[in-house]
């Protein structure tokens, strides 16, 4: 018998979407430091709040911003990335 741990379930599907976004600085500047990083993570969880998006790790670097979000089916990730 499969285990469904880690599924989630709507009226349609089940389902374990996962998507590994990585955002980069232009010319890699070294701006995501202090309140800008703080603001930054914010904005983010906001956004994957509204969208019903789960963010299942997250880091924000010096010039560099790595998610790893859980998405439901009808979002693509053109659209999740859309934050």
């Amino acid at each position: 018998m499969i285990s469904m741990e880690g599924y989630e379930k709507n009226s349609h599907a089940v389902y374990a979407i996962k998507y590994h976004i990585i955002w980069v600085t232009k010319f890699g500047y070294q701006i995501l430091r202090g309140q800008l990083a703080v603001r930054t993570r914010e904005l983010i969880r906001q956004g994957c709040e509204a969208r019903r998006i789960g963010i299942l790790q997250g880091s924000v670097g010096k010039e560099h911003i790595h998610l790893l979000l859980s998405c439901p089916p009808s979002l693509g990730p053109s659209k999740s990335c859309s934050i």
